[in-house]
């Protein structure tokens, strides 16, 4: 007989809900966080379907958050199996979306199943965020279900997102926060001309690359306990016709920071600015704030997961802030209390993309044991 939650995780994992789509996924959680006496709201923003569910009202108000879109699968000839087929193999559930992250749903609602039925009258309240939009652009997703609940003053106080967060085993690593991102779009402006007659025109590639090499070596900040320092890259670099007697008259950088709790995005635009005015350069310089960081540290939330993935595996946890962004970010600019804990990341985005179906069942029980802590 198949687990619940591999059954439950079959079915999501069938649905072809490639960004933005959804594909019925959020109507078969639905169904069944409605028997729990959740109420359900659905907000379609453009392109995107999300889903609000609550069920009661009191503090403290923990929340599940998580996304039922997956990434495109490329050539499914490529695939050993069908990426939508669902097979259970040798212990390992395939499929897209099998880690990142429609197990994690499957465990959050079988888990609230459970933990519903032991305990009806259960301090607090439970929510579920689920959006279509984590993979793609992230615009109609979970940021515009936050501002619908800001709006009308609704507040979530914990929050664990279903991202696969575990490194080689399952809950080896928690992520407890993340660096935000910030992208930068400078255009350095010069003066075309020939090559041979290069005191008639202005190379911005020359002009530019006191600067590029004064920004690739500075130090914006030293880290801290849970982040490491602050990172700038540049991305992309495009200057030049194409052709070779030709000095170009604008030359285009992109470049990205990660950084830490311990600058701000203004601070880090303040600097640069400040770099590329120190080398006189004609410029224009534009910029997309793509997340904020954050960090939960110790307290009832982190305690209570530490907690858990001892409990049910045995394991002690790590606490990181590695990696990209994630919908975390818009959900802990409210003040909530974030954290992500999910299956292992390893194969996540891959080709024959996978999970052990012992670790999904596991994780159900961590899920859990989570809600028993924070509401019983």
């Amino acid at each position: 007989m198949t687990h619940p939650v591999i059954e439950l995780a079959q079915a999501l994992i069938q649905r072809e809900s490639v960004t933005p789509e959804d594909a019925g996924c959020q109507a078969l959680m639905n169904e069944r966080l409605e028997k729990l006496g959740f109420n359900i709201e659905s907000l379609f923003f453009t392109d995107t379907l999300n889903t609000w569910a609550r069920k009661g009202d009191a503090s403290p108000h923990f929340c599940f958050a998580g996304h039922t879109d997956v990434v495109p699968t490329g050539p499914e000839k490529n695939w050993q199996h069908p990426p939508f087929s669902a097979l259970v193999k040798d212990g390992m559930l395939h499929g897209r979306g099998a880690a990142d992250m429609k197990g994690s749903l499957a465990a959050m609602v079988v888990a609230t199943e459970r933990f519903v039925a032991k305990h009806p009258d259960h301090k607090g309240s439970i929510s579920f965020l689920i959006t279509s939009d984590e993979e793609g652009p992230f615009i109609n997703g979970t940021t515009r279900v936050i501002d619908t609940l800001e709006a009308r003053g609704e507040k979530i106080d914990l929050c664990l997102v279903g991202e696969p967060s575990s490194r080689d085993v399952l809950g080896d690593v928690v992520k407890n926060g993340r660096r935000g991102s910030l992208t930068g779009f400078l255009t350095v402006k010069g003066v075309q001309g020939h090559v041979a007659y290069p005191h008639l025109a202005q190379n911005p590639i020359h002009l530019a690359a006191p600067a590029l090499t004064e920004l690739s070596q500075t130090e914006w900040d030293q880290g801290n306990e849970f982040f490491p320092a602050t990172s700038f890259q540049v991305s992309n670099i495009n200057g030049g016709t194409g052709a070779g007697n030709v000095i170009p008259g604008e030359l285009e950088i992109q470049f990205n920071f990660r950084f830490s709790t311990e600058v701000t995005h203004q601070q880090l635009q303040q600097r640069v600015v400040d770099i590329v005015e120190k080398h006189n350069l004609n410029y224009e310089l534009n910029w997309i704030v793509n997340g904020l960081p954050f960090l939960t540290d110790h307290g009832p939330l982190v305690d209570a997961t530490v907690h858990a993935i001892k409990q049910v595996t045995g394991r002690d946890t790590a606490l990181e802030t590695t990696g990209g962004t994630s919908d975390g970010r818009f959900i802990a600019q409210t003040g909530a209390k974030v954290i992500e804990l999910g299956p292992r990341n390893e194969t996540i985005h891959k080709v024959d993309e996978c999970v052990s179906t012992d670790d999904l069942i596991q994780l159900a029980d961590i899920y859990e044991v989570i809600l028993e802590q924070l509401l019983t």
